[in-house]
C-alpha cells in the first residue's frame, strides 16, 4: 500500500468528525511535511494509511486534493479535532489522558482543563525526551495509559514519532476510546506556543505565521518542504496523466 493523494481517504470537513465511529479509533493528521516524510519512511506511511481516520491538517492538502482530484475538502486542524473531542467528552464527563510533552507543559494543560472543561478528569505521562524509547519505557507508557482507562487519549510526541508509536503499540493499549496524535496542540492549549491569529488561519497562512515566528527552526520545513511537496504532487499528477493515456 502506497501513500498517494489521488487514492487516499481523508475526512472531508469538520462536520464529518461527528460521523467517526465510537470505540477504539486511531486518528492521525496529515500535512505537507508529514506527506513528504511518509514517502521516505515506510513505517510512518503504514501508520497513516492503516489508522482509523486521517485528517487534512494544512491548506496544502486542501489545494492538492483540488488539483489532483477536483474535489473540495476543508482543512481540519489537529486543534479542531482537539476542541471537538474535548467538548464532546466534557458534555458527559470522563477521563482524558495526555501522553507526551514535558512535565511543565502537562501541568499547564491540567490547570487549563479544570477551567475550560470542568467535567473532564485529566491523567498525564511525560515520556523521556529522546528519538526512540527502550522496551521498558514503552511498557511504562502503556501501563500508565491502561491503568487510567481513559475515555479519550491524546498523544503528543511530534510527527512522525507519535504516529509510529501509536500504531506499533495500538494492540497493547487496552482502551475503548478515540486516540488522537496531535503534536503541537499540547503546547497551543497550554499556552507555551502561540497559535496563529484567526485571520492567518482562515486564509491558509498559518504556516507563514509559524515561519515568521520561528525562522531558524521552521525554514527547512516550510521553504524546502513546500517545494518538495509541490514536486511530489506534480509527479503524482503526471502519473495520473500517464495512466489515463
Amino acid at each position: 500500500m502506497k501513500l498517494c493523494l489521488k487514492t487516499i481517504i481523508l475526512l472531508k470537513n469538520q462536520k464529518d468528525l461527528s460521523s467517526l465511529p465510537e470505540g477504539k479509533l486511531l486518528i492521525n493528521t496529515i500535512n505537507a511535511h508529514s506527506y513528504n516524510t511518509a514517502l521516505k519512511d515506510p513505517l510512518f506511511q503504514e501508520a497513516l494509511l492503516k489508522g482509523g481516520a486521517l485528517i487534512p491538517d494544512g491548506i496544502s492538502m486542501v489545494l492538492a486534493f483540488k488539483f489532483l482530484r477536483g474535489e473540495k475538502i476543508e482543512r481540519t486542524a489537529g486543534w479542531d479535532l482537539f476542541q471537538y473531542e474535548m467538548n464532546k467528552l466534557n458534555q458527559k464527563g470522563g477521563v482524558c489522558f495526555f501522553l507526551g510533552s514535558s512535565k511543565k507543559t502537562l501541568s499547564l494543560v491540567c490547570e487549563k482543563v479544570k477551567t475550560v472543561y470542568p467535567n473532564i478528569q485529566v491523567k498525564t505521562y511525560s515520556p523521556p525526551y529522546k528519538s526512540s524509547f527502550t522496551e521498558e519505557e514503552n511498557r511504562e507508557m502503556i501501563n500508565a495509559v491502561n491503568m487510567a482507562n481513559p475515555d479519550l487519549l491524546w498523544i503528543g510526541m511530534t510527527a512522525p514519532k507519535q504516529e509510529k508509536w501509536a500504531y506499533e503499540h495500538l494492540n497493547e493499549l487496552n482502551v475503548h476510546c478515540h486516540i488522537g496524535t496531535i503534536g503541537a496542540v499540547f503546547d497551543f492549549f497550554a499556552g507555551t506556543v502561540q497559535r496563529a491569529p484567526q485571520w492567518w488561519q482562515k486564509n491558509g497562512l498559518e504556516w507563514v505565521y509559524r515561519l515568521l515566528k520561528e525562522p531558524k527552526r521552521m525554514w527547512r520545513r516550510y521553504i524546502i518542504g513546500n517545494v518538495l511537496f509541490l514536486w511530489n504532487i506534480l509527479k503524482e499528477k503526471n502519473g495520473m496523466i500517464m495512466d489515463h493515456n
